[in-house]
């Protein structure tokens, strides 16, 4: 099989992908560069014929997503081309955030360890691989920010060039961490709708643009399911009783609870009931709004909150996402700005983990959804900690800083430690 993308031609090896399916009316198209269905207009995902897949194989992978390389749409020689090698992040007992949270059993999958400190170095990684396969040369995307970090620092790693939209008001340090790559890095006037909608026009104008939550969508959402399977591989082979996903586009939720499903179904965990959880921010929580109203139309909002990583009003995978948490018998939930700069806070004075705002987002719902008893606190829970605090410091400035400032001396210390 062969794809054709702006003057290249290369022969297809995506390991276990086998085709294009659509996910409302189930048409399938080959293998391409293409993310929506020619009959229905509906969203393409990824179709696998996967072949035996052991435990053993797995452990004895290279330590980062690749060690899933069976189970994902790349080439079995990926780590042979120059990549950032994310994934196989620590999950931390979170004993001291459970006590806080009134919870019996937490863990906090703590995603910040990747190479750009947010889980877009996965599905980035997955993308770039795919998109060399399809022929693409530059690589691309529209961003709220960790995105344009993995995108920029994946094709500097790569060789390839990059072209990166951002909206123009994205923080400070998100603008900063993309430009020090040296790729093309444009802000625009708008908000992250606007800027999704102008990188869908110029992916139709580039042929050689790997715009990789575009054109090339259906292989990069797939690289979510690497935060699925490494809970349940950490876990000891096994899954969560619950999990919270913060909720932009959604496809990170419905990626973990595929990648819980595929474990299940290829034998590599013990299949049990699990309840999936999402975690949106008020000011941006348009599938919490559904949810809460009984809808499976999920209908777009302004954003308006701190949560900028979150911060997309008309979310693609929306009501997917309704579909999950409906089937596992979870729930949608979103909390304030001043709530979620407390869960930042709280995460990080229980378990050292300073997370950006998407993380207070998880926290703070798990909270909220504990209060109002959506969520059994006996029940073994895990957060995904999606994203670095020192890519959110305007969130916290305000309200963070020194206890006090004193001359050098023990005995200011000592008072300034007593009042």
């Amino acid at each position: 099989m062969t794809v054709t993308a702006g003057a290249s031609t290369t022969a297809l090896d995506l390991g276990p992908a086998r085709a294009l399916t659509c996910r409302e009316c189930g048409h399938q198209v080959p293998l391409a560069a293409e993310f929506a269905c020619a009959e229905c207009f509906g969203p393409l995902e990824v179709a696998y014929e996967f072949g035996d897949v052991t435990r053993a194989d797995i452990e004895a992978g290279p330590k980062s997503i690749w060690r899933y390389r069976q189970l994902l749409p790349v080439p079995s020689d990926v780590d042979a081309h120059p990549n950032t090698e994310p994934g196989l992040t620590r999950l931390v007992k979170a004993d001291r955030l459970a006590a806080a949270l009134g919870v019996k059993s937490l863990w906090v999958k703590d995603d910040t360890g990747n190479p750009t400190h947010s889980f877009k170095d996965r599905v980035v990684a997955v993308a770039l691989a795919a998109a060399r396969q399809l022929g693409f040369t530059v690589l691309a995307c529209p961003s709220t920010g960790n995105l344009a970090n993995a995108v920029a620092a994946a094709a500097a790693r790569a060789g390839w060039e990059s072209v990166v939209l951002i909206p123009s008001s994205l923080e400070r340090a998100k603008v900063l961490t993309t430009a020090v790559y040296d790729g093309a890095l444009i802000a625009v006037d708008g908000n992250y709708d606007d800027v999704n909608r102008l990188a869908t026009e110029l992916a139709a104008e580039h042929e050689d643009w790997a715009f990789v939550n575009v054109n090339v969508r259906p292989y990069y959402a797939e690289g979510s399911k690497s935060l699925g399977y490494e809970v349940a591989e950490q876990l000891g082979w096994r899954l969560p009783d619950q999990v919270v996903v913060p909720v932009a586009s959604g496809a990170q939720l419905t990626k973990v609870d595929k990648g819980f499903r595929e474990f299940t179904e290829l034998g590599l965990v013990e299949g049990k009931p699990y309840r999936v959880f999402g975690a949106q921010a008020t000011g941006c929580s348009p599938v919490s709004a559904a949810y809460k109203a009984g809808q499976d139309v999920v209908s777009p909002v302004k954003p308006d909150t701190i949560a900028r990583s979150l911060a997309i009003g008309a979310p693609a995978d929306g009501p997917y996402v309704l579909d999950a948490v409906r089937r596992t018998n979870g729930a949608v939930e979103d909390v304030s700005d001043e709530e979620v700069v407390e869960g930042i806070r709280l995460l990080a004075r229980t378990e050292g983990i300073f997370a950006e705002t998407a993380g207070g987002v998880t926290v703070a719902t798990a909270k909220k959804l504990i209060d109002t008893g959506q969520l059994d606190p006996d029940a073994e829970t895990v957060l995904l900690i999606t994203g670095d605090g020192l890519k959110t410091l305007d969130a916290v400035q305000d309200k963070i800083g020194p206890r006090a400032t004193v001359p050098p001396s023990a005995a200011a210390v000592r008072e300034a430690l007593e009042s």
